[in-house]
């Protein structure tokens, strides 16, 4: 019988690439702005997202390909061994050169501070030569030592020895680094999934991680008005530099949007004597970053209001009037998304159990591997050991172990200023990002394939092309088989919060575990600064509540305010920050005892305003006259009435209704 044809499987692939494409396209369109984003940035960053993207694709069809004798029955999506053979090539070689060459040089030429292209690319290339240097130093050593593991084999060229060094030595500095951010990754997914099931254990971690955001956001604010104060200082005495200095301190000025004269409170240091263009460098790139972490925190700020407004508008929905037409949807936010959080996030947690299982024994007994018995559903068949249901399987195992990686990318705190930000996402974070995307996807895939029987997982084409290189020497191939065992040192280190306790030790932690148990004056102090933000923005009240609504009661006021973010802009969250943060109180710690009768003095002052003084006691405070010496100096005898109305709020620390007294928020006067 003549082989069966390819042509579904050939449609097949094209089509998931097709969509692969489109995926990645949509997700930097929700991060960058690709009308200005320049196109050497945006294919870099596009091929470091979709090649590992597509290695996702070609594993589950290598394995399918490969693993039967014939190509009778159903078989799955396979290809022809010489397209795979180019297909691993391309994604291979291209992904090796984007993660250690372009993508590395690309950052540091988009976070140059130089107006010209050449002198960006010198100050990129210099920026990287330590790094470069480092790779040359450690290259050279593996070279050392396989020339020598090899000297005397007679069946490998030099060409194939140096090439498997450079992939060796890729494979395992990417191992490392997947290895352990992967076992991070396994623990805290589902544990978050479990944690933050219900809507009040979502509101109380906002609530936690709105003072810390706070703080930030207004040191971001601090940071960028220093360096605007910066360019002004330079500006007012722009006549003695060149011209050229000139005409750029004149571009940043328009740039940044200043004013002719602001005030001078902020301290900033002072220019040095004679501008140079180095200098001027500095300060362009200083103005960069500190655009971007104030974009990147205000994105924050706004995004854990607008998650509060709405989660506390679903704690109080059943106390409230609302139309029986929303209750189908409050009940499906509270009562079925948790439920369903709960059953992903226990499914989750069995998959990791599998995978780490699986990585501690596939070497030794690869037939107990999870893995490998949930892809091969035929063993003993003959037309094909991995079928199209296999391979959906391994495409979820695969992408599950991708994404515990780069969800503890996200957590682990030394990357630095680095983050992505909605549709403001610096050049060097987007470059940084890709390229973790990059360097973890090939040492996963090779990793996932080595859970599988070695009688298919040998006979795949990606195993003759990386694996028979990396096992050439010994050390390289053992520690490719037993490495991925130390899975269980970041695995017990989530499981059991060490990362909290070498924090306590030491002052500070590498990994930020988003559930220590805080203070308790921490979640009372985020939600203060929640509520204020709110009062300070009423429209976030309005989206929380149409959020539930929409369908029933349509508020053609607040339209619009769907589909905007929030209120606040970057030009004027710096006035709304400070207002927030002249509000707060004096002292730097603030105890849990202090947070608790500042609420209490809140909440009683709120119920005493709206008290209405009674009849008999407007009287008597009409009949008396206040003395000229108790009087300020624009009172009059109309005032008299209005003070008494806000008695009882006086006492807790309210002012007068319109008076001009001085407000304490709350704040109980002992």
């Amino acid at each position: 019988m003549a082989p069966s044809s390819s042509v579904g499987s050939d449609i097949f692939a094209i089509l998931a690439l097709l969509s692969i494409s489109t995926t990645v396209i949509l997700l930097l369109r929700y991060y960058l702005p690709l009308r200005t984003t320049p196109a050497y940035l945006l294919i870099p960053v596009f091929l470091a997202l979709a090649l590992p993207s597509s290695i996702v694709l070609l594993v589950p069809i290598d394995l399918a390909s490969s693993s039967g004798t014939d190509t009778e029955g159903q078989r799955g999506i396979w290809l022809p061994d010489n397209v795979m053979l180019v297909a691993w090539r391309l994604a291979y070689w291209l992904t090796f050169c984007l993660t250690w060459f372009v993508l590395p040089l690309l950052g540091e030429y988009c976070d140059s501070g130089y107006r010209e292209p050449k002198d960006r690319f010198i100050y990129s290339l210099r920026s990287n030569a330590r790094y470069q240097l480092i790779t040359l130093s450690l290259g050279t050593t593996g070279a050392i030592y396989f020339f020598w593991q090899n000297r005397n084999d007679d069946t490998t060229t030099k060409a194939t020895t140096l090439k498997a060094l450079v992939m060796a030595m890729a494979y395992a500095y990417g191992l490392i680094l997947s290895i352990y951010l992967m076992g991070h990754g396994l623990v805290a997914i589902p544990r978050r999934l479990i944690r933050d099931a219900t809507v009040s254990a979502r509101l109380r971690r906002l609530q936690t991680h709105a003072p810390g955001i706070h703080d930030k956001l207004d040191e971001a604010i601090d940071d960028l008005a220093q360096v605007e104060a910066q360019i002004l200082q330079l500006r007012q005495r722009k006549n003695a530099m060149p011209r050229d200095l000139q005409d750029w301190v004149e571009e940043l000025y328009d740039t940044s949007n200043l004013p002719e004269s602001r005030p001078t409170a902020i301290s900033a240091p002072a220019p040095p004597p004679v501008v140079t263009e180095r200098y001027m460098a500095e300060l362009s790139r200083k103005v960069k970053r500190a655009r971007h972490k104030r974009a990147r925190f205000t994105g924050e700020w706004n995004h854990l209001v607008r998650q509060a407004a709405r989660l506390q508008s679903l704690i109080d929905f059943p106390s409230s009037q609302r139309p029986k037409s929303a209750n189908v949807r409050y009940h499906v936010q509270v009562h079925v998304f948790p439920a369903l959080r709960i059953v992903a996030g226990v499914f989750l947690a069995c998959a990791s159990v599998g995978l780490i299982w699986s990585e501690v024994v596939h070497e030794k007994a690869p037939k107990l591997s999870l893995v490998g018995k949930s892809v091969v559903h035929h063993p003993s068949s003959s037309r094909g050991q991995i079928g199209f249901a296999g391979q959906m399987i391994s495409a979820a195992w695969l992408l599950y172990m991708c994404a515990a990686a780069l969800y503890s990318v996200t957590e682990v705190k030394v990357w630095g200023n680095r983050a992505l930000v909605r549709r403001q996402t610096y050049a060097e974070s987007a470059c940084w990002y890709s390229l973790q995307v990059a360097k973890l996807t090939v040492p996963l895939s090779f990793n996932f394939i080595t859970m599988i029987d070695p009688t298919i997982s040998e006979g795949t084409t990606f195993f003759r092309f990386l694996g028979r290189l990396i096992n050439l020497t010994p050390v390289i191939g053992n520690f490719s088989a037993y490495f991925p065992i130390v899975v269980l040192l970041p695995v017990f280190a989530t499981l059991f919060n060490l990362y909290g306790k070498v924090k306590n030790i030491i002052g500070f932690g590498v990994i930020e575990d988003e559930h220590d148990e805080p203070g308790a004056g921490t979640w009372r102090e985020g939600r203060i600064l929640i509520e204020r933000e709110l009062q300070a923005d009423g429209s976030q009240l309005n989206i929380a509540s149409s959020s539930l609504l929409s369908s029933a009661e349509p508020s053609p006021r607040h339209s619009a305010d769907l589909n905007r973010p929030s209120r606040l802009t970057n030009n004027n969250r710096a006035s709304a920050a400070r207002r927030a943060a002249a509000r707060m109180p004096a002292e730097d710690e603030d105890t849990s005892d202090r947070a608790f009768f500042q609420d209490v003095g809140q909440r009683m002052r709120n119920t005493f305003d709206t008290v209405e003084t009674p009849a008999w006691l407007r009287d008597i405070g009409e009949g008396i006259k206040k003395p000229k010496w108790m009087s300020g100096d624009n009172d009059d005898g109309g005032q008299g009435s209005g003070e008494g109305s806000n008695f009882f709020g006086k006492l807790f620390g309210g002012g007068g209704g319109g008076g001009g007294g001085s407000s304490s928020n709350g704040n109980i006067r002992l």
